[in-house]
């Protein structure tokens, strides 16, 4: 007989299935046992009435791992958490390996709450069903952003992540030992998909970068994972309707696909609508509002980003024309000025928080060297970059979106290392 998923059994009613997993919950009722058990489908209420099975039911613990044989069949008694309308009749049941205790709780009202502490003992975190339901709608978040762009006629890259050079400037790098010579981690895969569209034009990619900042905020990592595009021929008022669709296909196909998931965590997901207003549109907004105090050359505060998701909720708000002095150096300043104030550079924020930055590029190799001579960089360690612009490479745009952030955005999560399998942050590098 073939192992079949708990779901697939509700479909099953008066057969003989084989199951497999994990006990959930146990109840011994004396004359009848219960028990949960769990696989990567649900949870499934499984029922022990022969007594020749009882010394059996006895050796289990929670997340024991067991064989169960059975027949399906409509539930007797309801169960909160199982998957609802039928049971199994258990009449063989074999233990496959004992758990020890567990060091932290993962069911009932009682597991634990300090997320520390479950984080120190992820993979066992991981078997609480609303924990591993956050993986299963980010696992279906990744492969919406794939599904999409491959429907647009955009090529999967795979960048490099490790570099030789700064890939945005500053000194937020992870420096690495590459033989005898001096390496760093990837802040992003910037320079390299810009390198690619005059060959493939457009490009997309879900890649780890590391930042070497020295933060300990509830909505920032020192590695995450990007969801980048960029696109040949294309201003940046193109590829932010790239992201508001591409973003809105993501949701609705979560909503879609992940319902049970979904009901677990108690989220009501819907398809947000879209919005663009300038950087000093939105400081005038935001200024007048709520008072903020912002001037032009401020990023915006987390503050500033709440009250933004307040005024326009369940809204992707795209915010071009950001001030040249706080963009990275390969944004093109407007009208292709060095010394232009404004940029072609943007910000998008849904849910009250930055979720994505990008814009034109500087495809101009003599403007991008004022450039990076502006920003206090070197030309001659981007020269591998500066010079693949000098053979037609043509006017570009794209951005990058956080993968964990917007997980964490869509799930209403407090912390974003809930979106993360196994987060590194300025404490955190094990497990």
């Amino acid at each position: 007989m073939e192992r079949i998923l708990a779901k697939e059994a509700t479909k099953k009613t008066g057969d003989q299935v084989l199951l497999k997993g994990w006990i959930h919950e146990l109840r011994d009722l004396a004359k009848i046992k219960f028990l949960q058990l769990r696989d990567v489908s649900g949870i499934i209420q499984c029922v022990v009435k022969s007594e020749a099975l009882f010394g059996e039911f006895k050796k289990l613990t929670l997340e024991s791992s067991v064989e169960i044989r059975g027949k399906v069949a409509k539930a007797e008694i309801k169960s909160e958490i199982a998957l609802k309308g039928v049971e199994i009749e258990v009449q063989s049941l074999k233990l496959l390996n004992k758990a020890e205790n567990l060091p932290i709780l993962i069911t009932g009202k009682t597991i634990t709450e300090d997320l520390s502490k479950r984080l120190d003992n992820r993979s066992i975190d991981l078997y609480n069903p609303k924990v591993s339901a956050i993986f299963k709608i980010q696992s279906e978040i990744t492969n919406s952003f794939r599904k999409f762009f491959y429907e647009k006629g955009f090529y999967e890259i795979q960048p490099p992540s490790v570099i030789g050079s700064a890939s945005e400037g500053g000194t937020n790098l992870f420096e690495i030992k590459y033989f005898e010579k001096k390496a760093y981690l990837a802040q992003s895969p910037q320079l390299y998909k810009q390198m690619l569209i005059s060959s493939l034009e457009k490009v997309f990619m879900i890649t780890p970068v590391w930042r070497a900042e020295k933060h300990n905020t509830i909505r920032h990592l020192n590695e995450s994972r990007q969801m980048d595009i960029e696109v040949a021929f294309a201003s940046q008022m193109e590829v932010i309707q790239y992201l508001f669709d591409a973003v809105k296909f993501i949701v609705k196909e979560v909503k879609e696909k992940c319902r049970q998931e979904l009901e677990l965590l108690g989220v009501n997901l819907e398809v947000p609508k879209d919005k663009t207003l300038t950087y000093d549109e939105v400081l005038e907004l935001l200024n007048k509002t709520k008072k903020m105090g912002l001037k032009s050359g401020d990023d915006l505060s987390p503050e500033a980003e709440k009250e933004l998701g307040k005024l326009f909720p369940n809204t992707i708000i795209a915010i071009p024309d950001w001030p040249s002095e706080i963009k990275p150096f390969y944004i093109m300043p407007k009208g292709e000025d060095a010394d232009a104030k404004l940029s072609e550079g943007m910000d998008v924020h849904y849910g009250g928080m930055e979720i994505s930055s990008g814009g034109q590029r500087i495809h101009l190799p003599e403007l991008l060297i004022e450039r990076l001579k502006a920003k206090g960089l070197n030309p001659k360690n981007f020269e591998y970059y500066t010079n693949s612009f000098r053979y037609g490479c043509p006017i570009h745009s794209g951005w990058s979106i956080g993968l964990e952030r917007l997980t964490m955005l869509m799930l209403g999560l407090q912390n974003i290392r809930e979106a993360v399998l196994f987060p590194r942050d300025r404490d955190r590098l094990v497990p």
